[in-house]
């Protein structure tokens, strides 16, 4: 569109009602398939937020625009891997990535999503935020075409580490697009200091579940 004001959505209710419904397993449908992700009560990371829900929905329906076919996708934080699941039905080779307490279930989530269709098969791995990153994931040989990020701005001693990791992956060709809930000045502290570094722009707002979409990619001198 040739305004840069952003669309206002809702977040659909993208999930099956079931006959028989386990307290820990939700079901949502997007791009055609059925994606069942198991919750777990211990971490943050293992609850479907409804960032991972506003993202997941604005793939879906924005697949000219952003094209994940055969592109290489980072997702950091991950959580339940429900954004991961969609952007692998979606054609992305993805890797999801989070800390390593939730990668057990992380893994299982999409292993379970993800086998026996014919996508590139994810890969998921440990990152946290700020630590190893030149070791585990060198530029050399790590370039993303997207990163793909939800609900990550939550815990607010971790912000520094989170605008440490969102600046050495997002480089020049790559777009990161970012999903979260805004309800704390520290949330909105955030996305002044990503704009002091990043071109930024809302795509779309959720209003009614307080989510903001942003489209974060690096300036061109």
């Amino acid at each position: 569109s040739l305004t840069d004001s952003p669309v206002t959505l809702k977040i659909l209710q993208s999930w099956a009602p079931r006959v028989l419904h386990y307290f820990d397993k939700e079901h949502y449908t997007y791009a055609g398939h059925q994606i069942v992700i198991q919750e777990s009560i211990e971490h943050f990371g293992a609850v479907v937020w409804p960032g991972a829900l506003a993202l997941s929905q604005y793939l879906e329906s924005n697949q000219e625009q952003f094209n994940l076919k055969d592109k290489k996708v980072l997702e950091i934080g991950a959580g339940t891997g429900l954004v991961s699941i969609v952007a692998c039905i979606l054609g992305a080779y993805v890797t999801a990535t989070d800390l390593p307490e939730v990668l057990e279930n992380l893994s299982y989530n999409i292993s379970k999503n993800t086998q026996n269709m014919n996508i590139h098969k994810p890969e998921v791995r440990k990152l946290v935020w700020g630590e190893g990153l030149n070791e585990d994931f060198p530029l050399s040989t790590y370039h993303y075409d997207f990163i793909l990020a939800s609900d990550v701005v939550y815990h607010h001693a971790a912000l520094e580490p989170l605008l440490a990791t969102m600046v050495y992956f997002c480089k020049p060709g790559t777009v990161l697009l970012w999903a979260n809930k805004f309800r704390f000045t520290a949330d909105y502290e955030f996305l002044e200091k990503l704009g002091n570094i990043f071109n930024t722009r809302i795509l779309a707002e959720f209003p009614e579940s307080d989510v903001k979409l942003l489209k974060v990619t690096v300036r061109e001198n």
